[in-house]
């Protein structure tokens, strides 16, 4: 797994975050899934809390192969009044 790329988009309580995803292993992975951590920031740069978000591997990724994947990420909007943002900062990959 490469490092998370996040970018802003419309929705304060959203980011897209890209992934790269590289299967070093001998044979394809077939399912897994990815982890999102997402943190809501205040205006002065206290964090809030964190919120976690799953979703299913882009599979079957086979031997040897990388992939980039793309998701937007998002928290309930209720969680990031005005002057606050959110910002995945804790991604992980879980192999199956």
């Amino acid at each position: 797994m490469g490092e998370p790329v996040r970018e802003a988009v419309a929705e304060r309580w959203c980011e897209k975050v890209t992934l790269a995803l590289h299967n070093v292993g001998g044979t394809a992975v077939r399912s897994g899934t990815v982890t999102f951590g997402t943190h809501v920031i205040g205006a002065l740069g206290i964090d809030w809390g964190t919120v976690e978000s799953a979703v299913e591997l882009p599979v079957p990724i086979g031997p040897g192969v990388r992939v980039e994947r793309a998701w937007k990420v998002c928290v309930e909007a209720w969680r990031v009044p005005l002057g606050m943002h959110v910002e995945t900062r804790d991604v992980s990959v879980a192999w199956d």
